[in-house]
């Protein structure tokens, strides 16, 4: 699914909408023991609205989030269309339409069973119907627009539930400040959810699923492997590490600060020049020579880019965004130096006196350390023979080049 399919159905998934019906909802609550304590089968339109809407929230949160990073797209191998797959097991309850509890347990407790959880949490599913309406030669929906095709879908969103034990609160029997005698559980935003089957071509795709994760740097991958019988793929920090590895292999010792902005701005620009696009921007082995070659790489060290690239990567392309630092973080022992948009043009690494230095220019003498604006005037200490140098420039626009030492002292 791209940027404007799942943006399509986010769209329309409300209780105004007159395109998308949420059928029924099933939900669930499972203790730390893996025991289903509750669960209901309900007609959606039957639940009171206040509770409706925050179910509707939940599940609509596994529509949000970065494609690549939260949102993630898994094709289903090739035994899973066999009897007993996964891809058969999700075409059985898409088509019962939550309308028999045979079906509903069968799912219910395939979830309990495979998906591996550090708390109690809820399970909120629902069976839901989008009228797919026809586009235009522009590629637009006009108001007089006719249905073509229904699409059919399960969405689910699986919650943590939090034992909550306010301190205190205001009893009104008592008209006192008093602490709170009992606890509450309460349903947590989901940290995992799948979307089956995909919205492709605005069609329905019973090749794949997407899964959602809230935390994008670990997702759950029981929930991939196990319950959705997928392959994991990376995560937008391990396509990072893969991407640094790349670097290191090929650049070898040509890589330095200078070369390194310049990548991330190339990548950073390749990004921004397709925002609009409806696919998510990826690099290949070929769009990572362009980058690497205009970024001053040599053509000797390039020779070796698609045999690390294909062997990193199993020649699958990154996804362009999971690439990108936002800024320039320098480390050495017990030194830190975040380097904001814009201000990479004013470091810049030089040998002063036999010794590896990292020079800031200073355009201005104002220096912020720790929140608190200092003139840098008159005579500067002498930097110690065993230190490194830094200089520190601040940007007007983005604010200033910020130091910090791990022992909490300034560097001036």
């Amino acid at each position: 699914m791209n940027k404007k399919e799942i943006a399509e159905i986010k769209k329309y998934f409300s209780e105004d909408s007159d395109l998308l019906t949420i059928n029924r909802v099933v939900t669930a609550f499972v203790d730390a023991e893996k025991n289903v304590k509750c669960k209901t089968n309900r007609l959606y339109n039957v639940i009171p609205q206040d509770e409706s809407e925050l179910i509707l929230a939940m599940l609509k949160k596994t529509l949000s989030g970065r494609i690549g990073a939260n949102l993630l797209e898994y094709a289903f191998p090739k035994d899973a269309i066999l009897e007993g797959g996964q891809q058969q097991f999700l075409w059985a309850v898409l088509k019962d339409k939550f309308t028999t509890d045979e079906t509903v347990d069968s799912l219910i407790n395939a979830i309990v069973e495979k998906v591996e959880y550090v708390s109690t949490y809820s399970i909120f599913s629902a069976h839901c119907t989008y009228s797919v309406l026809k586009k235009n030669k522009m590629d637009e929906i006009t108001d007089d627009a006719e249905a073509d095709t229904n699409y059919n879908f399960i969405i689910t969103a699986i919650c943590p539930v939090n034992l909550r034990i306010d301190g205190l609160i205001y009893n009104e029997e008592q008209n006192a400040i008093a602490k709170k005698e009992d606890s509450d559980r309460i349903v947590e935003m989901p940290t995992d959810g799948f979307l089956f089957p995909l919205f492709n071509d605005r069609a329905p795709d019973v090749n794949g699923v997407m899964y959602y994760t809230k935390n994008a740097k670990k997702p759950n991958t029981s929930v991939i492997e196990e319950f959705l019988g997928c392959e994991f793929s990376m995560t937008g920090p391990s396509e990072k590490e893969v991407f640094h590895a790349i670097l290191g292999n090929v650049v070898g010792e040509e890589l330095d600060l200078d070369m390194m902005t310049k990548v991330n701005e190339k990548i950073q620009n390749f990004v921004d020049q397709t925002a609009n696009d409806t696919e998510v921007a990826t690099i290949d082995s070929a769009k990572l020579n362009n980058i690497l070659w205009e970024s001053g790489v040599s053509q000797e060290k390039l020779g070796e880019l698609n045999k690390v690239f294909e062997h990193a990567t199993d020649n699958k392309p990154l996804t362009a965004v999971n690439l990108v630092e936002k800024k320039t973080v320098v480390t050495v022992p017990s030194v830190t130096v975040n380097i904001g948009k814009g201000g990479a043009d004013k470091v810049r690494t030089q040998v002063i006196g036999g010794r590896k230095c990292l020079v800031i220019a200073l355009d201005d003498p104002e220096v912020t350390i720790n929140g608190m604006e200092l003139k840098m005037i008159g005579k500067q200490p002498a930097v110690p023979a065993n230190t490194e140098m830094v200089q520190i420039a601040p940007d007007e626009d983005e604010g200033p080049v910020h130091t910090s030492f791990e022992d909490g002292t300034a560097p001036f």
